[in-house]
This record gives structure tokens, C-alpha cells and sequence, in this order.
């Protein structure tokens, strides 16, 4: 695959703490539309990859390129201008905004326009447009003028999402989207994160396997900050070496 036709890749990363080698040489490939899942025992450096790529935290070693353009010295808020979000696993809502406030303020914010958001909602037609089409994409519409404090755990992780989306996004980072959220929820939570534009590339971390393996087209383990395996999903759960370290010899 040339580097042209991926979203999103990383060569060799490397990271420690002290003497503690959190990432250990990661390279991994997204092309356009990839739903990409990240799995991995706890403590395997998950969310360090993540904080790598997103700029949170520097490599050692090793590069980071997005669409082709190395990044790996850019800051967070330079990767988001070049398209890359992300969301957390504990979440970061405004409680006493309305989603449609909430996303509406993100997109002034990506427009360089976020000081103006107190002023007549008249001047913000086009902004409150756009916001209002990313809440409907997301099955939020409904719920659109409604306190985010009063809204369903699972509608609150779908608005950190539609925040993410008013970025305009080429590469999304979902760190366990579906934390928190009732098991019966989260399937229906990644339908949408699966339905997402396919110019959209997205990398998830999720421990739900029967998740993972219903929604992801690509898989990456990592054990011990190392890539143990990246295949596709049935290559994943049938691999001896993941039955042992992560999925258990119980799993189907």
C-alpha cells in the first residue's frame, strides 16, 4: 500500500518512562475509511499509542504521518487543523450546554470564531446548520436542545463524538467509546460510529471482542507496548498467540 492511500500511519514509535518501555518500535497502517480496532490486555499501552499520535506525548523514536505528511513534530491543536480528532474515556461534556450549543461552539471554535458565540444566534445560521447535521447523522437530533447533564450516558459518548466531528475530521480516535455505556447500548452505539462518512478513518480502543469483531475491518494487538498481531479479524480470534495473552482459550 503506498503512503499515499493511507489516512493514518506510524513507523517504529517508540516511548518510555525512566526505564519502563511503554511503546516498543509500533508501526501500524489506516487507509481511508478503515475501521480499525486497538486491542490489548490492560496496562498494554493503548491509550499511550493514542496520546503519541494525537501529540499529548512525544516519541523517543519513530514517525507519525497523516494523509502522507509527517507530523510526528507538530502540536495537538496543528494535528486537529490537519484533521485528526480524538475522544477520551472518561468524558469532557460541557453539563449545562445543549448539545446543539456544544457542537455549535466547536465549529466557531474550528472557524476561529468561538469569542463571537454569545452574540445574537442570528449571526451563527450557517454553524448552527452544520451542527444540527452532525447531530442527525449521529441519532442526536431529538436530543439536540436538551441539558447534556439530562441526557443518556450513551447520547452523552455519541455528543463527545459529534464534538470530534465539528473538527471535520479525516482520522478519528475513539479511546473506548463505549465506557460506561450499558452493554445493550453499545452495539448500537458503534452501528453509528460504523456508519460515519467513509472518508472518515477511525481507530478505536475497545474490549468488547464480540465488538470489536462485529464493527472492525482491522485489528492490532498490543502486548507489553508491542504489536503482537495485526490481521484481519477472523486471522485475530483464531491466532493462538491472542487466544493466550488476551481473548482466553474460552473464547469463540
Amino acid at each position: 500500500m503506498s503512503e499515499a492511500t493511507l489516512s493514518l500511519s506510524t513507523a517504529g514509535l517508540t516511548r518510555s518512562f525512566g526505564k519502563l518501555e511503554v511503546t516498543r518500535d509500533v508501526s501500524i497502517s489506516l487507509p481511508q475509511g478503515a475501521r480499525h480496532a486497538l486491542i490489548g490486555p490492560n496496562g498494554a499501552g493503548k491509550t499511550t499509542l493514542i496520546n503519541l499520535i494525537t501529540g499529548q506525548l512525544r516519541p523517543d523514536a519513530g514517525s507519525i504521518a497523516l494523509n502522507g505528511e509527517d507530523i510526528t513534530a507538530l502540536s495537538p491543536q496543528a494535528r486537529v487543523r490537519r484533521g485528526l480528532a480524538r475522544t477520551f474515556q472518561i468524558n469532557t461534556l460541557f453539563p449545562d450546554l445543549a448539545p446543539i450549543e456544544a457542537v455549535t461552539l466547536a465549529i466557531l471554535e474550528r472557524e476561529g470564531r468561538a469569542g463571537q458565540f454569545w452574540r445574537r444566534l442570528t449571526g451563527h445560521a450557517e454553524a448552527i446548520d452544520e451542527a444540527h447535521g452532525i447531530l442527525d447523522q449521529l441519532g442526536l437530533a431529538d436530543a439536540a436542545t436538551r441539558t447534556t447533564r439530562h441526557l443518556a450516558y450513551g447520547q452523552q459518548r455519541l455528543l463527545e463524538i459529534a464534538l470530534a466531528l465539528a473538527t471535520r475530521p479525516r482520522v478519528l480516535l475513539l479511546d473506548e467509546p463505549a465506557a460506561g455505556v450499558p452493554k445493550d447500548e453499545s452495539a448500537a452505539l458503534f452501528s453509528v460510529i460504523s456508519a460515519l462518512p467513509r472518508d472518515i478513518s477511525v481507530l478505536f480502543i475497545e474490549h468488547d471482542m464480540d465488538i470489536v469483531f462485529k464493527f472492525a475491518s482491522r485489528i492490532t494487538v498490543l502486548v507489553s507496548g508491542a504489536v503482537l498481531l495485526e490481521a484481519d479479524p477472523e486471522i485475530v480470534r483464531t491466532d493462538p498467540r491472542v487466544r493466550k495473552v488476551y481473548l482466553g482459550q474460552g473464547h469463540g
